[in-house]
């Protein structure tokens, strides 16, 4: 007996294993499930449970884009914004930290970065890119196993009926290798609550040992399983709920230390709860889909869906059906929370190439969406038109470019040999890294239904090219400075230390000569670290610390401004110096990066001093900041939203969400927007207030962050309290943001701004680089002094070129001229515009280069026809300006006499030779061109490459009659 449990036991663990998904629909119904419920109301019995029997907080989701977390593409879990609770780096004044025991239904995605289910979308009954987590958390041991337990429990059994058989339970088992014990505690609980032996199931660490990333919170958890089967035949386990007991922090170095605070971390997934409370075997047979699938089906007039899976799916009609079910609620949701990072080309391809949809269907179906979900996430609601709109608008590009894309492709295909590969070059333009934004495995994909090979080798060496170039654009990492760590935090917390009060770091006032002056500050050392974040009582001269002070007048890294940096000095010994290279916040506490020339220990009086030139500069380009999302609002309309932003006293970046990269005119008319109110020199006012105050002001701006309350409002030319009036309306004409950083007081300190720099980050983001002041003005300079070159280079070309060294010469200097262009820091409208008018140059150029070479070419063919009686073999020597012309030659040649195969060397300065060919038509198969110029340019130790009809090449040689000996004697053979 004890044999067959064992052997069943082992059983279901591998059944759990494999993550059974839901089966087709030939699979007999479930039995004695519960009464079905809508998904609304599945949600809202879970938030309602919570609040009402369990005294939970209720918090909005979150947005899916990623708060200040840069490893996340999007939020893909229900903890990703409780996440600062976590690390314990939570604003003390935040309402997050204020957090015991909270509920909420998260919107997450997984559709890129380690958790991506895009491509498995469709192919099964169960995978989504975007699915609702039901969760509660309870932070700093505001209970644990047992309680979180029993309200699952309760919740399941109680709430949602769910048979109690029907349920299956795992645990911990233990690790011995990391020194972890079975969680008996959480068995034990479970079969408290009823659950039967047989049903608890204990598993290792890659089950049931949860973890945040390669360090940080973790825990053991525990899952709660449903029966598909009801009993009959062996059990087919889905999970429903992971209950996560954080206990323990995975250090840098692999070890698992105790949490100083623990938490409770609950996930279900929403779809997967509904289909068990429906009684349904797939999640798209809920009624969170179905309608979805219904208008499918009106709209595109496709057979109706049938939930077929692998080869049952003829066509793949079922499987489009889901793609474009599961991508338009994931496209609405990401465009709602202004957040384009997801492509929409996959559900585009599935509903115009499957199931033959009319142009702008996608768009029709974000009504339905909105339908099913609004409720739950208002937002949908107030941007349905807008995200119609962008949704229709992008499946209209997309189309064109795949028309565009398929046309090119045509045209490349025409001009290569039967066994060429298609040219690196041309897949990549079509690609979204260069100019048609098709996916390169939908390019490769088209190409393979052609028959035709890509030229991967090159694609992989444009693709480092491109990394490499970003890598080159991309801001300098600055070095990781000292950190507080949770263990460090907990200590701190533990042992009551107060967070560091920082308001000294807005004590400055303007000078009346115009200079701003700034405090100092006298502080007290509460407490000493080492590189290592070891806590001691002092440090020795030399050594690399960090302070931590009872208060301090630095600006510590936040809100997208670079930390203060500038020194310390100690009471009565104002001659030394302790450089602070810079501050960081982490969970109210500022710790400030030193290095002690001498001994400083705890309980030294000590004096700040900030590097006044940094804080400045800070300063100026911090208001320059919000003066720019000012004047974007202004051009781009008033819905326009900052993704985000960083500045130090150098430049400034700006992240903004916009539909389409901006214009020149648009730029323009943005840096003119900034000049005329930095002309103005107005004042800015700073003030903090209840958070309660700026919920409802128009126009105010803000981030998708958590805000401390009180929070710092600034505001250009209106006093905070008349801007935080609804009824002024100020808020709608100047800028208004909720901001900690540190700000000019006048506008006019920031003198000019100008943006330097364009680029797209993503689908729907642009990124902005800018400088101000001085930088502007030399900037604006050079600009100018570009834009007179570039005036001279169209005076040259419209005089005309006699030659072709004058032509190619000409075209060189067009070339330095858009690389200069290109590179240097100068306003990005006037390059844009510039770029534009050199590339026009240059074609203008290229096409007089190829009208000198073609009369020069034509001249030479008829000297070479007048030397050579018609026959199988032309090989002689010509003068050529460029391998260019060389080509044209044999081009000429060969069309004149058709049956004639053609290689032409040309002597160059310093020994160098040219050379090409071209095989005449009817040549045997195993005389190829490329084989013929290798033949002859590796005897002058050169290299050639081409195709089967033509090719070119180069070598060196003082002896041209040999290689041309060599290039009869090879074409004779093959002849």
């Amino acid at each position: 007996m004890a044999a067959s449990v064992a052997a069943a036991t082992r059983r279901l663990r591998r059944a759990i294993r494999r993550s059974p998904t839901w089966q087709s629909p030939s699979h007999r119904p479930l039995s004695s499930e519960p009464a079905a419920a809508q998904a609304s109301a599945v949600r809202a019995a879970f938030l309602n449970f919570f609040r009402d029997r369990h005294g939970h907080r209720l918090v909005p989701s979150a947005s899916v884009r990623p708060r200040g977390d840069p490893s996340l593409l999007f939020v893909n879990a229900g903890m990703n914004q409780f996440k600062p609770i976590f690390l314990g780096t939570v604003d003390p004044r935040s309402k997050m930290a204020g957090f015991r025991r909270v509920a909420n239904s998260q919107k997450c995605v997984r559709a890129g970065g380690h958790h991506n289910d895009l491509e498995d979308v469709g192919r099964d009954l169960s995978h989504h890119t975007f699915f609702e987590m039901l969760g509660n958390w309870a932070f700093g041991g505001e209970y644990f196993k047992e309680e979180a337990c029993s309200m699952a429990w309760e919740l399941l059994t109680q709430v949602y009926g769910i048979p109690e058989e029907r349920l299956w339970v795992s645990y911990f088992d233990g690790d011995p290798k990391a020194g972890l014990d079975p969680d008996l505690e959480t068995r034990d609980i479970w079969l408290s609550l009823g659950v039967p032996a047989s049903h608890v199931l204990s598993f290792g660490p890659q089950e049931n040992f949860w973890e945040m990333g390669d360090t940080g919170p973790c825990g053991p958890c525990t899952e709660i399983h449903y029966d598909l089967a009801d009993g009959v035949g062996a059990p087919q386990l889905v999970e429903l709920w992971n209950l996560v007991f954080m206990q323990h922090n995975r250090e840098a170095d692999g070890s698992l230390q105790p949490l100083p605070q623990r938490h409770v971390d609950t996930g279900m997934g929403l779809e997967r709860l509904v289909a068990v409370l429906q009684g349904k075997h797939s999640t798209y047979d809920t009624d969170l889909f179905s309608p979805l699938l219904s208008a499918i089906h009106q709209g595109c007039r496709a057979p109706p869906y049938l939930g077929r899976v692998g080869v049952a799916d003829e066509g793949r009609t079922d499987t489009a059906y889901r793609v474009v079910a599961d991508h338009i609620r994931t496209l609405s949701i990401c465009i709602a929370d202004v957040w384009k990072g997801y492509r929409e080309d996959r559900a585009v391809r599935f509903s115009t190439e499957i199931l033959k949809s009319p142009p702008g269907f996608l768009g029709s179906l974000v009504p339905v969406v909105v339908e099913t979900l609004g409720d739950a996430y208002p937002e949908l609601q107030r941007s349905s038109a807008q995200i119609a709109d962008l949704v229709s608008e992008d499946e209209a590009a997309f189309l064109a470019s795949l028309q565009r894309g398929r046309r090119i492709i045509d045209r490349t295909l025409r001009s290569l040999g039967p066994s060429d590969m298609f040219p690196a070059e041309v897949a990549w333009s079509l690609s979204l890294a260069g100019d048609l934004g098709l996916p390169l495995d939908l390019v490769e994909l088209m190409l393979e239904e052609k028959g035709v090979q890509l030229d991967s080798a090159g694609l992989e060496r444009l693709a480092q090219e491109e990394a490499k170039h970003r890598a080159q654009q991309a801001e300098p990492v600055q070095k990781q400075g000292l950190w507080l760590d949770v263990h460090a935090l907990g200590e701190l917390q533990r042992r009551g230390v107060p967070p560091t009060d920082d308001s000294p770091k807005y004590d400055y006032y303007l000078r009346p000569s115009g200079g701003y002056e700034f405090g100092t500050c006298e502080a007290q050392v509460l407490q000493l670290y080492t590189e290592d974040l070891t806590a001691v009582a002092s440090v020795g001269k030399g050594q690399r610390c960090g302070l931590l002070l009872d208060k301090t007048n630095f600006y510590a890294e936040q809100g997208g401004q670079a930390s203060d940096r500038g020194y310390l000095v100690r009471a009565g010994q104002e001659d030394v110096l302790f450089p602070v290279a810079r501050a960081q916040v982490c969970g109210g506490f500022i710790l400030h990066e030193a290095v002690a020339p001498e001994c400083l220990q705890i309980g030294d009086q000590v004096q700040l001093h900030v590097d006044k030139a940094w804080r400045l500069g800070c300063m100026e380009k911090h208001t320059a900041t919000h003066l720019l999302n000012w004047a974007l609002r202004q051009t781009l309309g008033p819905g326009t939203k900052q993704q985000g932003s960083h500045l130090n006293p150098e430049r400034l970046r700006f992240d903004v969400a916009t539909q389409t990269p901006l214009t020149p005119e648009q730029l323009r008319a943005v840096e003119n927007t900034v000049q005329e109110a930095v002309g103005q020199d107005k004042a800015v006012y700073m003030e903090e207030v209840a958070l309660a105050l700026t919920a409802q002001v128009p126009g105010l701006c803000s981030l998708d962050e958590v805000y401390p309350d009180p929070v710092r409002v600034v505001s250009v030319g209106v006093p905070v309290a008349h801007a935080l009036d609804p009824a002024s309306q100020a808020a709608l004409q100047t800028s208004v943001e909720l901001c900690c950083g540190t700000h000019l007081l006048r506008t006019g300190a920031v003198g000019d701004l100008v943006i330097i720099g364009e680029r797209q980050l993503s689908k729907g983001t642009t990124r902005l680089l800018a400088v101000t002041g001085e930088q502007a003005q030399q900037a604006r300079e050079l600009g100018q002094s570009l834009a007179q070159e570039v005036k001279a280079a169209t005076e040259r070309l419209s005089q005309g070129s006699r030659d072709g060294v004058e032509a190619h010469r000409l075209s060189k200097d067009i070339g330095r001229l858009i690389e200069a262009v290109d590179t240097s820091v100068m306003p990005q409208w006037q390059r844009r515009e510039l770029l534009a008018t050199l590339k026009m140059l240059q074609r203008r150029a290229n096409t007089a280069i190829r009208k000198l070479e073609m009369g020069q070419a034509a001249k030479k063919t008829q000297e070479l026809l007048e030397r050579h009686s018609t026959g199988p073999l032309i090989v002689d020597t010509v003068s050529a300006e460029s391998l260019s012309v060389l080509v044209k030659v044999v081009r000429q040649l060969c069309e004149q006499a058709p049956n004639t195969s053609v290689l032409l060397l040309s002597p160059q300065p310093v020994g160098k030779v040219l050379c090409a060919c071209r095989v005449a038509q009817g040549a045997t198969p195993t005389f190829t061109a490329e084989a013929w110029a290798l033949a002859v340019c590796s005897h002058m130790g050169g290299k050639a490459w081409g195709s089967r009809v033509v090719a070119q090449g180069t070598g060196s040689t003082a002896d041209l009659e040999a290689a041309l000996s060599t290039a009869r004697a090879y074409a004779l053979n093959q002849l």
